[in-house]
């Protein structure tokens, strides 16, 4: 209930700001904006025409622009630097925070970044070139060197007053990282830890030691794990030399599993994963993308065509068989489906483990027997009733026992096998296994009906 409010409240927001946009009402949009959050306001000048988009940006004051452009997707952010004059787009970059600013840069034309760069402040510029200069999708690059840090020696009274000066200038303080002279990780404390000591107590004598943290060069799909692992709000991240060089928040966690979720979805489907939102990105690209997994199943669906034409003995003695191809191979496609979708969620999220796999292998092996029998038993009496004839019936039942068996050992096994090779387990994606079962679905099914069949 309360997302859909949350959406209503969205959509309103837009609908007015549109209206009042179009009758040149500047001060009522100003107004109508005034009472709304940053993230709301955010996802209301994305709904808008593109035409409008910055007319409703330049209402907003110069520190609630800088917060909503954070918010925006990338696209958009992109249309409004090239709206705005060099000034503008100067105050804003400068004042967005290191990590926003570092995926912004991401997604901009190289060209682009080139001309903002050195419009940077020198402090801004080195931080924004420190993470441009990690891997990406590293926790390197995504991270925020805006932490607070302080050291051993200093007491609880210290530190507070040290946290009141640069709590604005920090991305958040709800952690304290504790570093030596090096700026080596030594320990770690929350800001409850803090508030509940005593005055003269020092930091050294009431931190945490045992710090979890992650490294540069850790994948951001890592980070998120272990960050969703202890219900943490941010984790450090250190060098080679465990020097803490930045934090990753739980903010950009979300962003990562989003978009950690829409590339295995996008592989799922048989699609070239891009960077950029595929409804935004350009028709003959998204084309190219497609078409890649689709000329590879035409090719693998051709084997098909080569077991049909082989097997046309039979099939010309009794022509009722060809009217269960579709039913069983389709059947076949669905069972391998699931049970690869399943698979590879749990290696995703580590609720299944390569070294389970034989026993993964088991189970579905089992569940495939079991459906295979339900299944079989069902479409043997409705072929029996479509055709009046048992041995096709029978045919058409053990083809499908056996095609689910099949399907399930294939669908829980080969996503295994492609993680032990190193390789995307998602890639073994519905599109593929469904051919795959598509080939070996006909073979079995004329030759079962082949074996059967001699009998009558």
């Amino acid at each position: 209930m309360e997302s859909r409010s949350r959406q209503d409240l969205q959509e309103l927001v837009r609908e007015q700001l549109q209206v009042l946009l179009e009758q040149k009402n500047f001060q009522g949009a100003k107004a109508l904006l005034v009472p709304v959050q940053v993230a709301d306001i955010a996802e209301a000048i994305e709904g808008l025409p593109e035409a409008t988009q910055a007319i409703a940006f330049r209402l907003l004051s110069k520190e609630e622009a800088i917060e909503v452009f954070e918010y925006l997707d990338p696209s958009v952010q992109q249309t409004l630097l090239e709206d705005f004059k060099r000034q503008d787009v100067q105050e804003i970059v400068d004042h967005m925070s290191p990590d926003d600013r570092a995926r912004l840069f991401d997604e901009l034309p190289a060209k682009v970044v080139r001309r903002l760069l050195p419009q940077l402040s020198p402090e801004e510029r080195a931080a924004t070139a420190l993470l441009l200069g990690y891997a990406p999708n590293t926790a390197g690059r995504i991270m925020t060197p805006e932490y607070l840090s302080l050291k051993e020696n200093l007491t609880v009274t210290q530190a507070l007053e040290q946290i009141r000066s640069l709590a604005n200038l920090r991305e958040t303080i709800y952690y304290i990282y504790v570093t030596d002279d090096a700026r080596r990780l030594t320990g770690i404390l929350s800001l409850r830890d803090l508030i509940v000591a005593q005055p003269e107590q020092t930091i050294g004598s009431i931190m945490t030691r045992d710090v979890v943290f992650v490294n540069t060069n850790t994948d951001q799909e890592e980070v998120a794990r272990t960050i969703q692992h202890y219900d943490f709000v941010a984790i450090p991240v250190v060098d080679t030399e465990q020097r803490l060089v930045g934090i990753v928040t739980v903010d950009d966690v979300l962003d990562i599993l989003e978009q950690e979720t829409t590339e295995d979805i996008y592989t799922l489907g048989g699609l070239e994963a891009g960077a950029e939102n595929y409804f935004q990105t350009n028709l003959f690209t998204v084309a190219r993308r497609r078409v890649v997994w689709l000329l590879i199943l035409l090719v693998t669906n051709s084997a098909t065509a080569a077991v049909i034409t082989n097997q046309e003995d039979i099939l010309e003695k009794v022509v009722a068989l060809t009217a269960f191809i579709p039913l069983l191979i389709d059947t076949g496609g669905n069972v391998g489906a699931q049970s690869s979708t399943v698979v590879i969620r749990g290696l995703n999220t580590e609720d299944v483990r390569p070294k389970e796999a034989l026993g993964v292998v088991r189970r579905e092996a089992i569940a495939g027997i079991l459906l295979g029998t339900m299944l079989g038993i069902v479409v043997v009496v409705w072929a029996f009733f479509l055709q009046g004839s048992w041995l096709v019936a029978i045919a058409v039942g053990i083809s499908l026992f056996s095609i689910c068996v099949l399907a399930s050992v294939s669908g829980s096994a080969l996503p295994f096998l492609f993680r032990a090779l190193g390789l995307d387990p998602a890639l073994m994606s519905a599109p593929f296994i469904t051919t795959a079962v598509d080939v070996l679905g006909v073979l079995i099914y004329l030759n079962v009906a082949r074996w059967i069949l001699q009998f009558s």
